[in-house]
């Protein structure tokens, strides 16, 4: 992208480029960065704390360095507000928690940085970070800048909205039932949910350990909007950092397959109904794969609808318990009512159940990665209608239906700790303008460098959405 003539335009691996090659200095790339934050940040509000000022500082250390800090020097990035970050509130959007103040640096932000990334700001989420939608009592709603027609998504709504706007380059997130995969759906960006333990996860301001199923199925990671910059940014945010001891020690890149990989096509409804907007984007994903060189078949994976309802249940059974009664007291109407309408779609455990549940977590696990041996990846719809519209969750049990009901693709990854990418690869029109249709990619079991890879072969054939969209301002 180093022909356009703005540099909140340009991606993190151009942007690392010409940092590291002295052709661009880093102080002129954070103040573009900051510039274009200022300037379409109010009609988002995407970044809910801007940090300019640090972020200048840092700037100027970096071009007064002897040499480059590390792959991603330079490069603009934001944090989402419910990641520590070293003085700076850890609010979750929530107004009883906003002057809960990090005493360190998260494990991903300290990576970041490590790798010469310069924070601009943060990013909202959606209150407790459990909504598929980013709005919050604390600083209200994020919009999506493709228009008000359609929700930022979330719980990385501030994200998704940021980087597809050309606020920075990378935006951190998070994912426990989708909260990267939504947002990067909703506002046609590029992610990877990694698997269990990739990437080295803690909050220091924490008072209490999460809960077990909240430590094995949230996951950290970055929206980006194109697959060459996951591949670019991902080795470095999967750094060790000894304060997450189930964190996995392997290389970003592993063993190379027997070509044509194969690559299993699950077009199931779960009795819903597939959106024809959805098929075409499916088709032309599986069609640009099928073109460089991958082995695509319609096959079915095991238990699908199962692994994502037992899944949903089970977590909703640990946060009924364990987040419960803080979401009560602390929470507004809104999410309050939400839950309830979770709990009556997917009905908590009891405590037997969900023991039970806990150990035939393993036997879905184990069908899967079974079926991975033989199909390494498998395409799959995120949504399986396009992204709904604002507040579309706080509608009751049809709007509930349509936010989660609908969304077992993306708890399966999730439950049993498989990684699994989103990008967008068609555009459909709607009542009040386009929407991007994203599709989803998984994989075995720690091999993200597989989806990142595919990824990027679909975008070798169909161009960033981000080129579309900013072509209609």
């Amino acid at each position: 992208m180093t022909d356009m003539p703005n540099l909140w335009q340009w991606s993190a691996s151009d942007i690392a480029d010409a940092t590291r090659n002295g052709s661009l200095s880093v102080v002129e790339v954070t103040e573009s960065a900051i510039d274009r934050m200022e300037a379409i940040n109010p009609e988002l509000n995407a970044v809910v704390e801007s940090l300019a000022d640090e972020a200048r500082l840092e700037a100027a250390a970096l071009d007064a360095s002897k040499a480059p800090k590390g792959p991603l020097h330079g490069v603009p990035v934001t944090i989402k507000i419910n990641v520590d970050q070293k003085g700076h509130a850890t609010s979750n959007g929530v107004v009883a928690f906003k002057d809960i103040i990090a005493p360190e640096d998260a494990p991903v932000v300290r990576n970041l940085k490590a790798a010469g990334a310069v924070v601009i700001g943060r990013t909202n989420t959606a209150e407790f970070s459990f909504r598929a939608d980013t709005d919050n009592p604390l600083y209200g709603r994020t919009h999506n800048p493709w228009g008000p027609h359609i929700s930022a998504g979330g719980s990385s709504g501030g994200a998704g909205a940021a980087i597809m706007a050309g606020i920075g380059a990378l935006a951190n997130g998070n994912d426990i039932g989708g909260s990267l995969r939504f947002p990067a759906s909703a506002n046609g960006a590029v992610t990877i949910k990694p698997g269990l333990g990739r990437v080295p996860a803690f909050n220091p301001s924490q008072t209490a350990e999460r809960g077990l199923l909240a430590q094995s199925m949230s996951a950290q990671g970055l929206i980006a909007r194109t697959a060459s910059d996951l591949q670019l940014s991902m080795p470095a945010l999967i750094a060790q950092d000894a304060r997450d001891p189930f964190y996995v020690p392997l290389p970003w890149r592993g063993a190379s397959l027997v070509s044509p990989i194969r690559v299993a096509v699950a077009r199931d409804d779960f009795g819903f109904g597939l959106d024809p907007a959805v098929c075409t984007a499916l088709d032309k994903a599986a069609s640009a794969l099928s073109d460089a060189g991958y082995a695509i078949e319609e096959v079915e994976p095991p238990l699908a609808r199962e692994t994502g309802e037992i899944g949903y249940r089970a977590l909703l059974s640990e946060v009924k318990e364990l987040l419960g009664p803080g979401i009560r007291e602390h929470g507004s109407t809104e999410i309050n009512a939400a839950f309830d309408e979770y709990y009556r779609q997917f009905p908590p455990f009891d405590n037997s159940e969900l023991i039970q549940m806990l150990a035939q977590r393993t036997y879905y696990a184990r069908q899967w990665g079974l079926f991975l041996e033989d199909y390494p990846l498998v395409l799959t719809p995120f949504l399986l209608k396009p992204f709904f519209s604002p507040g579309r969750d706080t509608e009751g049990a049809e709007g509930v239906q349509d936010v989660l009901g609908q969304s077992h693709w993306s708890f399966i990854m999730n439950f049993i700790g498989l990684p699994a990418g989103n990008l967008p690869t068609h555009i459909a029109d709607r009542e009040g303008g386009p929407s991007p249709i994203g599709v989803q990619i998984a994989g075995r079991r720690w091999r993200e460098d597989l989806i990142v890879e595919a990824m990027q072969a679909i975008e070798a054939r169909i161009p960033p959405v981000c080129l579309t969209l900013w072509a209609s301002w």
